[in-house]
């Protein structure tokens, strides 16, 4: 599921659900449901155009009170519904997020279980803006979203510290050995100026919570600064893991009463060898405090040192949540 501007509505969503229902200690239920449809072309090459599930999903959360101050809570997120081809639907088939935690104004928040980590929810901003369409601005980091321990701290006069931990035991089917790939970020928020740093320690490797090879077991840094001023937010990002890649990101987005424009660029310099850049563009209406439809385009291009291939790709969408 790409975790954008609906990940955002239905996090208040099922807060606020959640806090209706704690009164009667009935957990909160939401969902979306996610269309697209996605025209491709890859120039000397082929093209393609898609009708596909964008991430609907259907999840639960609740908390309840522990203790005087101290919150315990929980949150089941499916996906994989496949909603737009009943024929090669099975219905819900993986997990998005689960977890359980304890939370209190004086010591921050621990939860254990599968969610977006420290590292993706500091510096992915830019990548997980998109709804339909990818962001090129990622050098990639290896530690998943299951099996993590994480910890966020109270704010310090606008400076909040993070960090999670991937237990990995010689039990696991994935791997028959012990790691405990980690991650460390902080975020400082003042006036309209929002700065973050992390990094990721990618001692687990892929196989551990997602699928593909790992590429080394060198750290992942990264940068991100996000300025907000009124409906004008502007944000850019600088990730680096050595013998990979350096990658570089920007995105401007101006909200306009229902209306909302964004522009993006980014530009990956693979130590291979391989440029990579792309410029990304979208129109958002919101039909209503439940509904949204967009448009969202953007030009590639890859440049290898021997090959240089131009891409484009052009994506409509709705989604409605509740």
């Amino acid at each position: 599921m790409k975790k954008t501007l609906i990940a955002s509505a239905i996090a208040a969503v099922a807060f606020s659900g959640t806090a209706m229902a704690q009164e009667s200690n009935l957990p909160s239920v939401y969902g979306n449901i996610q269309y697209a449809v996605m025209y491709q072309d890859v120039d000397g090459g082929n093209s393609s155009i898609e009708h596909l599930d964008n991430g609907s999903t259907l999840g639960v959360t609740h908390n309840h009170e522990v203790a005087p101050g101290i919150t315990g809570f929980f949150k089941l997120e499916l996906e994989g519904i496949g909603a737009d081809d009943k024929a090669a639907s099975n219905g819900i088939s993986s997990l998005d997020e689960a977890y359980i935690g304890i939370k209190g104004d004086s010591f921050g928040q621990i939860w254990v279980g599968s969610d977006d980590s420290r590292y993706e929810d500091a510096i992915s901003k830019i990548s997980n803006y998109w709804e339909a369409i990818g962001s090129g601005t990622n050098t990639g980091h290896d530690t998943g979203e299951g099996d993590l321990v994480q910890y966020s701290s109270p704010s310090f006069g606008g400076l909040t510290l993070s960090g999670a931990v991937q237990i990995n035991g010689d039990g696991d089917a994935r791997s028959n050995k012990k790691s405990y790939p980690y991650q460390l970020a902080a975020t400082y928020s003042v006036d309209s100026l929002e700065l973050a740093v992390a990094m990721d320690s990618n001692d687990g490797g892929n196989s551990y919570s997602s699928t593909g090879p790992s590429v080394n077991n060198e750290n992942t840094y990264g940068l991100r600064a996000t300025y907000a001023a009124g409906d004008l937010s502007l944000t850019g990002s600088f990730q680096t893991r050595k013998d990979v890649a350096d990658a570089f990101g920007l995105l401007a987005t101006y909200t306009m009463g229902a209306n909302r424009f964004a522009l993006g660029y980014g530009f990956v310099d693979a130590d291979s060898g391989t440029e990579g850049s792309t410029i990304s563009a979208q129109a958002l209406h919101n039909l209503s405090s439940n509904m949204y439809v967009y448009v969202e385009g953007q030009l590639a291009n890859v440049d290898t040192g021997v090959t240089d291939t131009d891409a484009s790709a052009l994506a409509v969408g709705a989604t409605y949540y509740f």
